[in-house]
């Protein structure tokens, strides 16, 4: 994760907007929706039911809603900040006091490790493995090097060389991990990123815990879990934004028990001596990837998939990309190049509604 890009309620990869509750809809549209305020990246909307939070967590604006008019679930609502607080004290590479920057800190040591870092640290291998190692958490030192190395809303300009140094790319496979003791090691050369698996992760979680309470959406910073069917029965209506014009849709998703997730590099990148950097390195050069792709919506059965495969379709670029997603059938994906065309997978017609097709949100 990355930014996120579409409207929902929320930052995408950074999803990057926040939704405003409407009660009287424009003619044909549902009573009660959302519309975005502000920035850019994945709309929802929702009927006169739906009850929601907005709140910021992890460094991005987050969103969580439930489908139902029981007027407890507002209690349960409440209670997610404080999930993603706890997920974030853990999993954060910013937090000196965070489990995760200990962990990075060991030099080589065995570090027990609670039960959040252990499931994430399991997921980010996983991603490992299946992205053949493309999208691999053994790059914290890779995207400091390339300037990203304090939270992005506090990352100022770069005023020395653009050239820097690589550092060497280390082998996810040595992390090890001793499932009887519950400890971690890396070796002493190693420093771990988790960033948009745990915000996939997270999303995950959150939408879980509140399907107790009726059919749920989770932007965790533009990684969109989804439970099921509205209580309707409809599919939730997700816009994708153009990464080149944000006020303007490319395309609408409806989507029922899938996630969605989007990379791109034109939200996450900075000045450094009048180069732009980016947040998603390439391990094959240990650098901010070089692709034709600005931007990769990605739908996937979890939001933890779905940030992965967003993330080695950029990295691979359109050509390959494409290929990679269409060998697996549990994917979809959209693609923004950087010279503007649109490319889509043949599995996006069956979440896609053409654009042109009726207003559906009030923009």
């Amino acid at each position: 994760m990355d930014r996120g890009r579409g409207r929902t309620i929320g930052n995408y990869n950074s999803i990057k907007s926040t939704v405003e509750f409407v009660p009287d809809a424009p003619p044909g549209q549902p009573a009660g929706c959302a519309i975005p305020v502000g920035g850019a990246n994945a709309l929802v909307a929702i009927g006169g039911d739906m009850q929601r939070i907005e709140f910021r967590a992890m460094g991005c604006q987050m969103a969580a809603m439930v489908d139902t008019c029981d007027a407890g679930v507002a209690k349960r609502l409440a209670q997610v900040p404080t999930w993603f607080e706890e997920w974030d004290r853990a999993l954060s590479r910013f937090r000196p006091d965070s489990e995760l920057s200990r962990l990075n800190r060991s030099q080589g040591g065995a570090v027990r490790v609670g039960q959040v870092l252990w499931q994430v640290l399991g997921q980010a291998r996983a991603a490992a493995r299946q992205s053949d190692g493309l999208v691999t958490p053994a790059l914290l030192d890779h995207v400091e090097a390339a300037g990203y190395d304090q939270s992005f809303e506090r990352l100022a300009p770069w005023m020395g060389p653009t050239e820097f140094a690589t550092p060497p790319v280390r082998d996810w496979r040595a992390i090890e991990l001793d499932s009887s003791a519950h400890t971690v090691r890396l070796p002493p050369a190693m420093r771990l990123d988790l960033g948009g698996i745990a915000k996939g992760w997270a999303a995950d979680q959150a939408v879980a815990r509140l399907s107790r309470y009726g059919p749920a959406l989770v932007d965790a910073g533009g990684d969109i879990a989804i439970s099921g069917p509205m209580e309707g029965g409809e599919r939730w209506p997700v816009a994708v934004a153009d990464p080149m014009a944000p006020e303007r849709d490319i395309a609408r998703l409806w989507l029922d028990r899938e996630a969605v997730a989007t990379s791109g590099r034109d939200y996450r990148c900075w000045p450094r001596d009048g180069k732009w950097q980016h947040h998603i390195i390439d391990p094959r050069t240990g650098r901010p990837a070089e692709t034709d792709v600005l931007s990769a919506t990605v739908i996937a059965p979890t939001a933890t998939e779905a940030e992965m495969a967003a993330k080695v379709t950029l990295i691979l670029g359109s050509a390959a990309g494409l290929a990679w997603i269409e060998a697996r059938e549990q994917l979809a994906a959209l693609l923004v190049l950087e010279n503007g065309r649109v490319l889509r997978s043949r599995q996006m017609g069956d979440y896609e509604q053409d654009p042109s097709a009726g207003a559906l949100y009030a923009v």
